[in-house]
């Protein structure tokens, strides 16, 4: 671990990925867990603009019982710790797939949340976003108090691109970036695993934290096994 600390201290710019591994520490059931499952329904089949359009009730009964368990959840050592990475490195961003907000809860500012956030809704009409963190929804599905319409989760479903201006954002921290963390996630969602042969590429130490062996573990630079909750304090402290 000597040789990692010593990567991220002498980073003058320092890029972090994470994925759902970080915040299973805290709770939160993963998509492809034993706990994936709700009423039978897989979440490939609810987080759908189809599935939306079909049955907009059913979709807002899955994404209300998902900020339910969110709202309970507090962020792990793991998010602490790279608030305080963030805090003294001269160069930061933490891109993350995780839709739950608790990075911003442990006190990350430049977050890129490439998957968009639970937490944001957005009118179907007007497109009008408004964030209500950990607040319980007046009505299911909710309308728009402006215009009256359907609102929708403010996340990227399957079959949806990301937010072009994040993902941006993105992929010129990953390319600029003398370190790259990679916390917690299957490598196996694209185009976020992409940003990790790209920063590769550029020229970035890679450091992979998860609790098994990923498809991407052959080419980062260090791969370390164990809850991030447990081994980021260590690296980053």
């Amino acid at each position: 671990m000597h040789e990692p600390r010593r990567w991220l201290q002498d980073a003058h710019s320092v890029c972090v990925l994470t994925g759902a591994g970080i915040s299973a520490e805290s709770g939160i059931p993963t998509f492809r867990g034993a706990a994936g499952l709700w009423r039978q329904f897989r979440a490939e089949d609810l987080a759908t603009p189809e599935a939306f359009a079909r049955d907009p009730k059913l979709v807002w009964e899955w994404y209300d019982w998902r900020r339910g368990l969110i709202a309970g959840a507090q962020p792990n050592p793991g998010h602490f710790a790279l608030a305080q990475l963030e805090a003294r490195a001269p160069q930061f961003t933490l891109v993350t797939q995780n839709v739950d907000g608790l990075h911003r809860l442990a006190g990350s500012r430049d977050i890129l949340e490439i998957h968009g956030s639970i937490w944001i809704t957005r009118c179907t009409h007007c497109a009008i976003e408004n964030r209500d963190e950990r607040v319980p929804l007046p009505e299911l599905p909710p309308r728009c108090g402006r215009c009256g319409a359907l609102v929708r989760p403010g996340v990227v479903w399957f079959g949806e691109g990301l937010p072009r201006s994040i993902w941006d954002h993105a992929q010129q921290a990953a390319e600029s970036a003398g370190v790259l963390l990679v916390v917690g996630t299957s490598a196996i969602v694209y185009p976020a695993a992409s940003l990790v042969p790209l920063a590769k590429a550029a020229g970035a130490r890679v450091i992979e934290i998860n609790l098994d062996e990923t498809p991407l573990s052959s080419c980062v630079d260090v791969s370390l096994r164990g809850p991030s909750g447990e081994i980021l304090p260590q690296l980053i402290g």
